[in-house]
């Protein structure tokens, strides 16, 4: 029978080094990759390339340990098995700050569906299939075998994560892993909605000049728009990373002579989300072609 991937593999005498070392090492081990937390949950910023998100997430990277930053990378793309990774001087601040230990559950192949409350508890147990549960501060994590895209607010007090995300170790859990149901893949194709409102920081920065498109006339603007929207509906893969690059492209054409109004925003935001894109990565990648740009 193939072991529970979720399932903290026997201990043993641990390793010297404080308890989150140990516990890392632990899930490496069992082949869940593992990373550390700061206070408040957070993943450290350990590669400087792509500190507090600069590079749009990694959009490059489909999974753990294809990381081609410099350093070790930062938040879910940090996660690895590897022990010589987990014990590396690079790591050694931040296990000695850990306020936690976190995994990617993309890499060790299953889905987390995070129950924010006693609410959201009470509709899983109502509508989702009996599974592993891990109990945390103020809900529950159900955990299935499989992967999928990850999910914000999917319905108030649910989030699901899986690839490309992370989530706090709280333990192995309680009763068997189930498959991967339909129910929770369709919590995720929902019907898209259009960005309601850009980044309230977007607006105020970006006028200049009267306001007035100085490269042409407001045919070149709504063109440009257009063929970024079409850049982003026809990519077949790499969508954060198409994302990311057009938005940018946008910006460094249009970004400083004032001309880009929320309702331009509000459509290249609707394609993001068309293709798969929540509303935060969409304000992510956003604000990092800003700040990439020094707008």
């Amino acid at each position: 029978m193939t072991p529970d991937r979720t399932t903290m593999p026997p201990h043993g005498m641990p390793p010297a080094g404080n308890p989150h070392l140990t516990a890392a090492l632990n899930l490496a081990a069992a082949g869940v990759p593992a990373l550390p937390l700061r206070a408040g949950k957070l993943p450290f910023g350990n590669c400087r390339a792509c500190a507090k998100n600069t590079c749009g997430g990694r959009p490059n990277m489909k999974r753990a340990g294809t990381c081609r930053c410099p350093a070790v990378c930062h938040a879910w793309a940090a996660a690895t098995t590897d022990p010589n990774v987990i014990t590396s001087p690079a790591w050694a601040t931040a296990w000695r700050q850990a306020a936690a230990v976190a995994y990617h559950p993309g890499g060790a192949g299953v889905t987390v569906v995070d129950l924010d409350d006693a609410a959201a508890i009470e509709w899983a147990r109502a509508t989702l299939p009996v599974t592993r549960t891990v109990a945390t501060t103020r809900g529950e994590h159900w955990i299935y075998q499989g992967t999928m895209q990850s999910v914000n607010a999917v319905r108030p007090g649910v989030d699901i994560k899986s690839l490309m995300s992370y989530a706090r170790w709280l333990g192995p859990g309680m009763g068997a892993t189930a498959a991967l149901p339909a129910v929770v893949r369709a919590l995720a194709l929902k019907e898209p909605r259009p960005a309601h409102k850009a980044p309230q920081a977007l607006t105020a920065p970006m006028r200049g000049q009267n306001g007035v498109c100085p490269h042409r006339t407001p045919t070149y603007l709504d063109r440009g728009i257009a063929m970024a929207v079409h850049r982003i509906t026809d990519a077949s893969r790499a969508v954060h990373a198409t994302v990311y690059r057009t938005f940018l492209a946008v910006l460094s054409t249009h970004g400083r002579c004032g001309c880009l109004t929320d309702t331009h925003v509000n459509r290249l935001f609707t394609a993001a989300q068309t293709k798969g894109e929540s509303v935060r990565h969409c304000t992510d990648a956003w604000t990092n072609a800003r700040t990439a740009l020094g707008l």
